[in-house]
C-alpha cells in the first residue's frame, strides 16, 4: 500500500538482530532516568521503546519489574548500561571541554546525546549508523518536537560500507580535533574489522582527538552462556548476545593504539560502580567479567 513502506523501513532497522539491542539499551537506560538515584538522563529512551512493535511489552520503569532490582535483566544489567551512559557522557564532555570541536558516534544506534547534553555552541555531532536505526530514531524525535543542542549530522551508512566517504562527503575535517565512541559496537564486528576501524580512527584524527570504546577480553564467551544475566536477557526478550557476538578471537586494539603513539587506559565496569557508589558489583559466574572500557588520546606534540 502506498504510504506504508518508508515506516517499515524506518522499522526494520530496530527490530531484530543487532538492532534490536540498541531498542534493549534504550530501555535501560529509561529505567535509569526514572531511578531516584540516577547515574544518566535521557528523557527520550522510553519513547523508542513504546514506538517499536518489537518491545511495546518491556518496562521503562524499575518499579514496572515484579522483582525490581533482583532482576538480573531489568536490575543488574539495566543498571550496568545506566552506568556505562554516565561514564561515557563525561567522557565525551571532557574530551570536548578540551579541544575537540567534532564528535563522531560510530554506530550511533538510539544515541541522544546531541539532544540531552550541554555541548559548546560551535561542536558538530556526526552520527554513523544504517539507514533503517537512523530513521526510525529520526520518526520518534519528530514526533516528540525534539530539537538538537547542537550541529548533529546523521551518517546513513552500514559499517561495513565506505562510511569514511560518507562522513568526510557531509563535513568531517580530520585536521579538526575530534572524540570518538564506539559504544556496545565493537564485540558484534570481527577482529580484522574492528582493527580497520581502530586504523580508520587513528588515520581520520589529528593530535587532540579521543576515542572510547568497549571491549570483551573473554578467550571463550560461551563460558558464560548460563550466566544470570545472558540466560535472562534470552528468556526474557528473546535476544542471545552471544549468538550476536563475534566469535572469533578479539584483537589487542588498545595496544594497538599505544604502538601508534596514543595512550589508553583500561578499566573495568566495577572501577565506576565504585566510584559512583551505585552500579554492578562483581558475581559467580559473571558475563561481565570481561568487560573493559578503554579510554585513548592522540596527545599534541
Amino acid at each position: 500500500m502506498p504510504g506504508t513502506a518508508p515506516q517499515q523501513t524506518e522499522l526494520d532497522g530496530v527490530d531484530g538482530g543487532v538492532g534490536l539491542t540498541a531498542l534493549l539499551v534504550a530501555a535501560a537506560r529509561a529505567i535509569e532516568t526514572h531511578r531516584h538515584d540516577s547515574l544518566a538522563q535521557d528523557v527520550y529512551a522510553e519513547h523508542f521503546v513504546r514506538a517499536a512493535p518489537a518491545c511495546t511489552s518491556w518496562p521503562v520503569r524499575i518499579e514496572q519489574v515484579p522483582d525490581k532490582d533482583d532482576n538480573p535483566l531489568w536490575g543488574r544489567f539495566a543498571r550496568y548500561f545506566g552506568l556505562r551512559t554516565r561514564v561515557l557522557d563525561d567522557f565525551l564532555l571532557q574530551a570536548v571541554g578540551a579541544s575537540a570541536r567534532q564528535v563522531v558516534l560510530l554506530g550511533a544506534g538510539l544515541d541522544t546525546r546531541a539532544f540531552r547534553l550541554d555541548w559548546p555552541a560551535d561542536l558538530v555531532v556526526f552520527e554513523i549508523d544504517r539507514a533503517g536505526v537512523l530513521a526510525f530514531k529520526q520518526q520518534v524525535l519528530t514526533g516528540l518536537s525534539a530539537a538538537p543542542r547542537v550541529k548533529r549530522v546523521p551518517v546513513p551508512v552500514d559499517l561495513r560500507a565506505d562510511w569514511v566517504t560518507a562522513l568526510t562527503t557531509v563535513g568531517f575535517d580530520p585536521a579538526v580535533p575530534s572524540v570518538w565512541l564506539a559504544e556496545g559496537l565493537l564485540f558484534y564486528l570481527p577482529g580484522p574489522a574492528e582493527t580497520y576501524l581502530i586504523d580508520t580512527v587513528d588515520r581520520l584524527t589529528t593530535a587532540g582527538s579521543s576515542l572510547a570504546f568497549e571491549a570483551k577480553l573473554e578467550k571463550n564467551l560461551l563460558a558464560y552462556r548460563d550466566s544470570t544475566i545472558y540466560t535472562a536477557t534470552r528468556e526474557q526478550i528473546g535476544i542471545d548476545l552471544l549468538r550476536l557476538f563475534d566469535a572469533g578471537p578479539r584483537p589487542d586494539s588498545a595496544g594497538h593504539l599505544r604502538a601508534r603513539g596514543w595512550s589508553t587506559s583500561m578499566h573495568t565496569p566495577f572501577d565506576f560502580t565504585h566510584q559512583h557508589g551505585r552500579g554492578p558489583v562483581p558475581e559467580p559466574n559473571d558475563a561481565l567479567e570481561g568487560n573493559r572500557w578503554v579510554f585513548a588520546h592522540k596527545p599534541r606534540p
